[in-house]
Formats: C-alpha cells, structure tokens, sequence
C-alpha cells in the first residue's frame, strides 16, 4: 500500500512538473518563434516584453507587444497586453474557436502617403488576403466570441493636406465574429484626442449582404477635423464647432440611397470665418429634429428645424468677395477639390451625402412641423465703392407654420430690424408642390435716404443730407405669371452740396429732383409689374406722368416750397449742428445762426442750451485714413515736403486710382487685406488716425465755444460726453437741447411747420413725417 502510494505521487508530482515545465519552456518559446518569423508571416517586424502560454487551459497573455510600421523602426500598433481564450477541444475539431480576445490600452497609427488608398497597413491586407479561393471538403471554422478592447489611442495622420487627428479612451465590446453568423454587433465609446466631447453608441453590420444599423449619442463633440480639411478647399480660413447628437441609421452600403435616418442632431456653437476673431457666418444652434428621412421611401419628415442667432457677413472688394477670397474664384478652388478622386476629403464626402439623401426632396413626401430663424444677423459691406457702404438685418426672424406637401399652402414670415435705421416685414403663401405659385406681401420702412449717400456719390457726386424711404408691395405669382403692385415713398429727400471726386460721375441731380419730386417735397411712385418670372414688364407710366405733371405744377408752388425748405432749415438748425466729414470748420449761415443762440442767451440770462456731441466716428475714421494716406502718395509720386501739398488735390483724388492702389499695395504686402480702407489704416497706423480724429473733435469744440465766449455766456452752455452713432442724416452733429426757455423764432418756425404739414400737398404723409426720424434723431414735432 505504502509502494502504491509513493508511486501515485511520483506520477502526479512528474505529470504537475511536466506541465510547469511545459508552460514555462513553451511561453519563451511562443516569445522566440513570433519574433522569428514575425517579418516572414506578417511582414512586420513584432516585438514583446514577455509572453504567456498555457496549452491545457487555452490561455494566452502577451505582454508590451510591438508591430512596427513597413521596414522602419517606427511603431504601428501596439498593445499593453493581449489575453485570449482558446477552446483547446475544438482545435482538433478543426474549430479555431477563441471565446474571449481583450486588448488593453492599444495605440495605433494610420498613415495615408499619397491617395486615399494609400495607407500604412495596405501590405498586411495583401499578406493575409488568399491569392487564390480553394474549395475544401472539410473547411476550417473560425471564430472570435467575444473581443474587448479597453482605455485604446489612435491617431490618424494624412501628409498631403495634412491632417492630423486622434481619439482616446475608446472602448469597445464586440459578441464577435461567429462562422457560421454573417452580422457582426459591436459597442464603442471614445473621447476627443484634442478638443473636448465624447461619443458612444453601437453598430451592426451584415458582412453578406452589407446591411448595417447603427445609433450614436455625441455630447459636445469637437467638430476641429472639420478645420483640417477645409485646407485642401480654401484658401484660408477658421472654423470651430460641437456636436450634440442622439442618431440613428439603417442602411446599406452598397446601395447609399437605401438608407433611414432619425433622431436629433445639434451643432453648437459654430463659427467660420478669415481668423478665429472675424466671422464670415456663426450660429449658436442649428437643431434638426428628424421623424424619419428615406430616400428610397421617398419620406421626409422633420419634427422641426430651427437656427438660433445665425450670422451672415457678405463683403464686397475691389477684386472678389469675402467667399470667393476663400473659396477662389468662382469657387475654383473646392471645385478642384472635388475633382480629384484619389484625394479622401471629409467635407466633401459629408456633402455628396446629404446631396445624395436630399436629391429627391421635393418630389417626395415632406413634412416640417416647425421651421424657425431666431435672432438672425445678416451684414452686406461694399468697399467696391469711394467710401464703404453698411447695411445690417438684425435681428432678423423667420417662421413658418408646418410645412407639408400634403398642404395648399404654406405661409412664411419675415419680419427684421434694419441697421442703422428701419425695418422690413415679409409674408409669404407658396403652394408646397409648385414654387412658381406664390403671394407676397412686404414692407419697407423708415430708411433713412442717406443710408445710400455711397452709391449716389458714386454715380451722381450729390450725397443726399435727409430723406426717408418707404417701400412695399404685394406680388401674386400664378404658373410663374406675376401680378404685382410696387409702391415706392421717399419723404423729404434733399441734396447737399456736389462732392467732385475722379472716380465719381455727374449727372444734374437738382434738376433731376425737380422732376422726379413732387409739391409736397416727396417722390412718391407706383410701379406695377407683370408677365412671368423669366421675363419681368415694368410699367412706368404713373413715373412719366407724374414727371410731366411736375414741369407745369411746381412753377406756381415756388414761393410754397421755398417757404417749407427755409421753415424746415431754421428748425433744424436751431437744434443741431451739422459737421462736414472730416471738418471743423462752420458756414457763414451756420455762423449766423451760432449767433442768434449767443444773443439770445445774452437776452435771456435764465435760459441755457445743453450740446451733446453725436460723431459719425467709424466713417470720420475712415475718411482720415483714406485722405492720410492720398497725401502721404500725393508727396511722395510729387517729391513734395510735407507742407507743400494741394488739400484740393488730394480731396478730389479717388481712391480706386490705378496708382494709388498699386502704392498702397506696395507699402502693405499683405494678401489678407482685402479693402483699400484696410490697407491704408495699416500704412499710416491706427493710432494716428485715432490721434487725428480726437485732435478733430477739439477743433470743433473750439470752434463752436469761441462765439459763446465772445459774449461771455459760455456758462450757460453745457457738454454731455459725446455719443459715437451712425446718424440719421449721415454726418455728425451737435444735438441742441434748450432749458428753460426757448428762442421765439423756433417756437414761430415750428408753428408754421406745423401749420405747412396740416395743409395740401404735405398733409398726405403727415402720419409717415411724424414716425420716421429726422436727421436729429427725433421726429420734427411742434412743441
């Protein structure tokens, strides 16, 4: 019994001792032969700290293992660990079965070279795709149960545009890949490499027939890639976006078209323009709430859409526009882009998505439930011209009822402020199934006329120094056929005096006036239009007719109209003090009128006036830096001091002169300044234009203060701090408040001017003179 014993433990201790040293001699082993024949069978050149091999369990653990990239020392892929589960059973089954592969904390590198073929694992595909299929009677299974990668890094690099991308923290779990199963089901999360946001979700895919599900919940995720890939399409440029999203998808891969969308999808916070600081267009929040979109159906069904607070910047150059100095010419730059097949680019690839998924929109069955633009932004700058020219929607809002094909109509609303001053509404009936079948409705209110003085100078030389436009209308539009009713008011429309510049043309505008203008100092026109979309009649007869009418009328009103202008002028200049651009020197009538305040004040030793200093100081800016720098060329082209200069000269000299723009250029050599205002605040610097503009204001004060002084009342005259504003009538001006008592000649000029406005023709817009500003910033009112 005792011999049996002892025999026993000699069989187990040696069978115990035979699979440790089977382990521990078969784990360097499985070290020795993978680092061997690494570069034969794969073709790279793998590496590990230790390896772990236990044959009776199944179990495998390789530790720091190492691929290195195509004969280089540089590293592919590695991994912290790898652990696998075989079935050792199965093996002999000819089942490779591994019930459990986790990889922790890979790292991994993707590398595109060239086209977008061309990546740094394209020879481990080839060495592991078969040559040649052979039909086995008894194939071999293989099968994964279950795969875990955990805390996984990669970075995508592509050298040609370049791009350089990364996330971290990726996690996925996978039930696998079965052999006798087609669908592959796997969930993942991860986290941005750079940025912030984080994404998760799972997805499915059918490897016969290329079917796939997938749903994605993305929290604040950092769009910047976006940034990256707009370099092979623009020029120049900064972008910056998130993304929220709770998504889903089914679709084919091989049919793009057989595809379902719906859920939520949120970009925040976005931003693209020339530098990170100026926009051309941004918006807080654009919010897709998708029911169901389906191409192949033919469905698309939005809960709702809406825009917070979009911002638009449409800006015109000497040469180009602000999207084609990015874009190209004519867009030649992304087109180029697209052009190039061999080149991956995500932005483009984004857009043949959505065009493929939207090409049939309107002949499918659409609904939006709610469609909205909050709080909207849209600027037009035009540097194109003598002087820029500004004008802003804001805020701007647009909403419409649910939109459905299934509908007769769909109305739309427009309503927005207009910057500096007036406002605009539209509303909008178009029958959802044929856009040549609509009514429009809109109006157009108190814009001031000077808004344009830009484009007048341009083309007239007569800036215009008050005026208030009116415009609406209502077009009915039938099978493209129009019926339009156009009606167009400009309320006391004035010219200045004739500003000669080279660039400018010259047309007789006073007698232009004269004819256009009507008794009761208005230009008032219907203008109906018909025919259809393509080819539009404008009939004008109501603008010839009132133009005869006013050859054979005004002639007797002569004495009516200059009382009106005088009236209005004395009004006017007794509660401000207009400022020529860029001057501080006063007219002999402004002076008269300086004047009359002093004796009144001296008379009336209680009463006292408070002068509160509204300046125009972005266009007296711009006038001091575009008049510096024509000097600074004037001297130079001349070979001039600096106290020999023509002020005539340089005032009448345009800025769109061949020569001036091409000294300007020479001096700034910078591609990024588009405008001529632009380059020459950078020639002659901010601060000395600043400097010049302060030095302008204190000149006018003096100027002003002198007269009172004279007479010693100047302590009946008080400052207010001076106010920065875009002014009603185009130039800066001091605004005259009196206290305690007012002079009788405007308390008379008001008496008549009220009397003048309650009485033919004037009396026709009373209501529209009363609402709209004048050129103080206040309606013209009697006291």
């Amino acid at each position: 019994m005792r011999k049996f014993k002892k025999t026993l433990l000699i069989l187990f201790g040696s069978i115990i001792i035979f699979v440790v040293v089977i382990i521990i001699f078969i784990s360097p082993i499985t070290k020795y032969l993978v680092e061997k024949y690494d570069i034969k069978y794969t073709g790279r050149q793998i590496t590990m700290d230790w390896a772990y091999v236990n044959p009776f369990t199944g179990y495998v653990h390789l530790s720091n293992v190492k691929i290195y990239e195509n004969k280089t020392d540089s590293v592919f892929l590695s991994f912290e660990g790898i652990n696998a589960n075989f079935s050792m059973i199965k093996l002999f089954s000819k089942n490779y079965e591994i019930s459990e592969l986790e990889l922790n904390q890979p790292k991994g590198v993707i590398i595109q070279t060239g086209d977008k073929h061309d990546l740094n694992f394209n020879d481990i595909i080839e060495t592991f795709t078969p040559k040649k299929a052979k039909k086995v009677k008894n194939p071999v299974h293989f099968s994964i149960l279950s795969i875990k990668i955990n805390d996984g890094e990669f970075q995508y690099l592509e050298n040609i545009t370049p791009i350089n991308y990364s996330i971290k923290k990726v996690n996925i779990e996978s039930s696998g890949i079965h052999w006798d199963a087609d669908t592959i089901a796997l969930k993942f999360s991860f986290v941005q490499g750079v940025g912030s946001g984080d994404m998760k979700g799972n997805f499915t895919i059918n490897s016969k027939n290329k079917d796939y599900h997938f749903a994605v919940v993305a929290n604040k995720f950092d769009l910047n890639i976006i940034q990256q890939y707009l370099k092979d399409l623009t020029n120049y440029g900064s972008f910056k976006a998130n993304l929220d999203a709770d998504f889903k998808s089914n679709g084919n891969f091989i049919d793009r078209e057989n595809v379902t969308n719906s859920g939520m999808i949120t970009i925040n916070d976005f931003h693209f323009g020339k530098t990170p600081k100026e926009d051309y267009t941004s918006f807080d929040k654009l919010v897709l709430a998708i029911k169901e979109v389906s191409p192949k159906k033919h469905k698309y069904m939005f809960d709702s859409v809406s825009l917070s607070h979009p911002y638009i910047k449409y800006e015109r150059y000497d040469y180009l526009d602000n999207l084609q100095t990015i874009f190209g010419k004519n867009g030649i730059k992304a087109s180029t882009a697209k052009q190039d097949v061999t080149k991956f680019n995500l932005i483009i690839e984004i857009g043949n998505y959505i065009k493929i998924i939207s090409k049939n929109f309107f002949k499918s069955n659409y609904k939006i439930g709610r469609l909205a633009v909050y709080n909207g932004d849209l600027k037009y700058n035009d540097f194109s011209l003598g002087e820029k020219f500004s004008a802003e929607l804001n805020p701007l809002y647009i909403t419409a009822d649910s939109i459905d094909k299934k509908y007769n109509r769909v109305n739309v609303s427009l309503k927005s402020g207009i910057k500096p001053y007036g406002d605009v509404s539209v509303k909008l009936s178009i029958n959802p199934k044929d856009s040549s079948d609509f009514d429009i409705h809109y109006k157009l209110q108190k814009v001031p006329a000077t808004l344009f003085n830009p484009y007048i100078i341009k083309y007239t030389s007569f800036p215009l120094d008050r005026g208030t436009i009116e415009l609406n209308g209502v077009w009915n539009v039938k099978n493209g056929s129009i019926q339009s009713r156009n009606h167009v008011v400009i309320i006391d429309p004035r010219l200045s005096s004739r500003i000669k510049n080279d660039a400018s043309r010259w047309l007789p505008m006073r007698l232009v006036m004269y004819f256009v203008r009507e008794r009761g100092n208005v230009i008032d026109y219907e203008v109906p239009i018909t025919g259809n979309l393509k080819d539009p009649k404008f009939k004008l007869r109501d603008v010839i007719f009132d133009a005869l009418t006013n050859i054979f009328v005004k002639p007797a009103t002569t004495p009516y109209r200059i009382q009106v202008k005088h009236t209005e002028t004395e009004i006017e200049k007794s509660l401000s003090l207009k400022w020529e651009l860029r001057s501080g020197i006063l007219e002999s009538d402004q002076i008269n009128f300086i004047n009359a305040m002093v004796d009144f004040l001296s008379e009336n030793p209680g009463a006292n006036i408070t002068v509160t200093p509204n300046r125009y100081a972005e266009k007296e800016r711009e006038y001091i830096a575009l008049y510096l720098a024509k000097k600074k060329y004037f001297l130079t082209i001349n070979k001039k001091k600096p106290s020999e200069y023509d002020v005539e000269t340089i005032n009448e000299m345009s800025i769109k002169d061949p020569s001036f723009l091409k000294y300007i250029n020479d001096q700034t050599k910078d591609s990024m300044l588009f405008t001529t205002q632009a380059k020459c605040e950078r020639i002659i610097g901010t601060d000395v234009i600043n400097k010049k503009f302060d030095q302008l204001n204190i000149e006018r004060f003096e100027t002003f203060i002198f007269y009172f002084k004279e007479q010693n009342v100047e302590k009946q005259v008080k400052f207010h701090k001076s106010k920065d504003v875009v002014p009603y009538n185009g130039q800066s001006f001091y605004k005259i408040e009196y206290k305690n008592e007012f002079p009788e000649s405007l308390i008379n000029a008001y008496q008549v001017m009220n009397d003048l406005n309650n009485q033919s023709p004037r009396n026709k817009f009373k209501k529209e003179r009363e609402k709209n500003k004048s050129s103080l910033g206040y309606p013209l009112k009697g006291k």
